[in-house]
């Protein structure tokens, strides 16, 4: 069997192995998009640590100036090419075995400059900031700056290199992309905690499914990735089609359709499989992610019950024994015992307005800084667990969202996952909050 016999047989074999890497691609895109789709959208005060997606501006105290357009930037990139063109002359021999020569044009852009830029910068919305590091990241920019000059242009010289390339037509193409400051920003990324400050901040992680800044919308960013999956998959279809159609044409059995059907019929079922495998590990996922937040509302309350007799110590040991002081100081013991740290299920605004009726009526507790500082971290975790509450009880919702609707109903039922009940407040809650002052 010569070369080219193996050519042609081997024609189905290399469209099939290209289709399935296509197709591996597309779930990839798929699950992405599913990701992006999932996760709900965080305020930046209430990042923990893991996967986590927010929303807000690109902010920075010392940004950069892009090297063209003059813009303050928290990232950016530029290029610079040169334009070419020459004529080629080609001796060939025609159909009657004569030489003759022919002439024909080339021409093409080559790049000349480039560089770029990116500092950390906040996400800022409307609670905080956050610090995102965006080495490692997928930066989907805006344009900055595109023009195209000749010589005479003062930006040619001032801006391009000194030097023409071969055959140069003297004309140049300057582009310049990136995230201005101020620029809405949509990021979705692994979260950990700062070396510097206790504090969150988002940076690449190698175990990390994804890292993406976004000057789109989070839903631009879901449509991109669907794009991608269907993209691939379509190619796919075509190689493994198309290499059965070689092999046919190669071989002139053309007229018959069953090798093709059968071709395309395999990667559909492939597809269909994938998408199951696809689908099950991104609830999964989920699910693990539902837990996490469940975790992180624990880690607040632990933090809170550890505060809450540190402060009432404080008080105690200022006010002595007057009754109305060890009436608020029941009060916290209680809401503490209500829900103990191993008991997510409870915000605990009534904590915040005892705080408020002991300062009313005791303005000497303003004044003690050892009261002051207590109060700032009390009430800093009751609003992180308000935060962490909310975002359990959003991806919660995502969850038992998707183990109802057709067709991720199915697959879930292959792994006998259940939905997960939202929080809700404490019978004691629900009720008015009433703060007598001081006559």
């Amino acid at each position: 069997m010569d070369d080219t016999t193996w050519m042609i047989h081997g024609l189905p074999v290399l469209g099939g192995l290209l289709g399935l890497l296509c197709l591996w691609a597309g779930g990839r895109k798929g699950f992405k998009r599913r990701l992006v789709d999932h996760i709900p959208t965080s305020k930046t005060t209430g990042v923990f640590i893991g996967l986590v997606e927010v929303q807000g501006t690109a902010e920075a105290e010392r940004p950069l100036v892009s090297h063209l357009a003059g813009r303050q930037c928290v990232h950016y990139g530029w290029s610079v090419e040169e334009r070419w063109s020459r004529t080629v002359t080609e001796t060939y021999t025609d159909s009657k075995g004569k030489r003759r020569t022919r002439t024909r044009r080339e021409s093409g852009w080559r790049n000349v400059a480039q560089g770029g830029s990116m500092i950390p910068f906040y996400l800022k919305d409307d609670l905080g900031v956050i610090l995102v590091r965006p080495e490692g990241a997928d930066i989907q920019h805006d344009g900055l700056f595109q023009h195209t000059c000749g010589r005479s242009d003062p930006l040619y010289y001032g801006k391009g290199p000194a030097l023409a390339v071969a055959n140069s037509d003297h004309r140049r193409r300057f582009r310049e992309w990136g995230v201005p400051l101020h620029a809405p920003l949509y990021v979705i990324g692994q979260a950990r905690e700062r070396e510097d400050v206790v504090a969150p901040e988002i940076a690449a992680d190698s175990r990390a499914p994804m890292f993406v800044i976004s000057t789109r919308s989070r839903d631009q960013v879901s449509r991109g990735f669907a794009l991608w999956q269907w993209g691939f998959k379509f190619i796919g279809l075509a190689l493994v089609v198309g290499g059965v159609f070689g092999w046919q044409h190669a071989t002139d059995s053309t007229g018959n359709p069953t090798p093709p059907v059968a071709a395309g019929a395999v990667y559909l079922a492939a597809a269909v499989i994938g998408w199951i495998w696809m689908a099950y590990n991104s609830l999964v996922d989920l699910r693990n992610r539902v837990r996490q937040a469940w975790a992180q509302v624990d880690v607040q309350l632990k933090r809170r019950h550890d505060l809450i007799p540190r402060l009432a110590s404080v008080v105690e040991g200022l006010r002595g024994h007057e009754q109305d002081t060890q009436r608020a100081l029941a009060e916290m013991r209680g809401q503490m015992r209500a829900t103990g740290p191993g008991e997510p299920g409870e915000d605990h605004h009534g904590v915040g307005a005892t705080l408020i009726a002991l300062e009313e009526k005791h303005p000497e507790l303003v004044a003690n800084d050892a009261f002051m500082q207590l109060e700032k971290n009390l009430l800093d975790t009751e609003n992180r667990i308000a935060l962490a509450r909310g975002y359990f009880n959003e991806i919660a919702t995502h969850y038992n969202t998707r183990l109802e609707v057709i067709p991720d109903k199915f697959v879930a039922r292959l792994g006998r996952m259940k939905p997960r009940p939202l929080m809700a407040a404490a019978e004691f809650e629900r009720k008015e909050v009433r703060v007598n002052l001081a006559d």
